[in-house]
């Protein structure tokens, strides 16, 4: 593999500890904003309807949709070790949480359904409201710009460890090209004898 080629790979790749607790925490938030409106209601916590586990349209598209997909760029970000996929990751984690902010708000030009009213008094209102939808979002989204931010940033081990990598890789090449190991070389300028051919430089000549 041409040196260029392999200096230009390993740049892509990152340490996969550099977002796993970003991504962790994407996945957590995630889980919570697409479940708690299916079980919240055991402990009086969510939105009308009242009842566990039951789904309507506008619970899929403005809580069950983000929320996956919060929770799958998660996994991505904290799992990969390749800066382009963790970066799509990122772009739909923040995705995800904007969705969750500005769902609600423009649900109405698709028909995606009525989301229900909050349960409790005027405080619970406001908590449901930013737990499960605003704030939530904002959480989602700051969290998206932090892992994006390390992503970014390629460090010397990063680089380090792909090219240790790409070493690996040549060498299990060579070795499934040369099961007996590589050929040996011949040296074209020593005699018979073992002795070094002289040269038209050579001051003993």
């Amino acid at each position: 593999m041409p040196r260029e080629t392999a200096t230009r790979t390993s740049r892509l790749h990152m340490s996969r500890r550099r977002g796993a607790v970003v991504g962790l925490l994407l996945m957590l938030l995630g889980a919570w904003g697409a479940l708690v409106p299916f079980f919240g209601h055991s402990f009086g916590f969510g939105y009308t309807p009242d009842n566990t586990w039951t789904w309507t349209a506008a619970r899929g598209w403005l809580e069950v949709l983000p929320g996956g997909v919060a929770v799958g760029s998660g996994f991505v970000i904290a799992v990969s070790a390749n800066r382009i996929s963790a970066t799509v990751g990122g772009w739909l984690a923040a995705a995800a949480g904007a969705w969750f902010v500005v769902g609600t708000v423009v649900a109405p030009w698709w028909n995606a359904g009525f989301i229900g009213t909050a349960s409790g008094s005027a405080d619970r209102g406001v908590l449901e409201q930013l737990t499960m939808f605003s704030g939530l979002g904002v959480a989602i989204v700051c969290l998206a710009g932090i892992a994006l931010g390390r992503i970014s940033v390629i460090a010397a081990r990063d680089v380090a460890s792909g090219q240790e990598q790409l070493d690996a890789y040549r060498r299990i090449e060579e070795a499934a090209a040369y099961p007996g190991g590589p050929p040996r070389t011949i040296d074209l300028t020593a005699t018979e004898a073992g002795q070094p051919t002289a040269s038209a430089y050579d001051p003993a000549r």
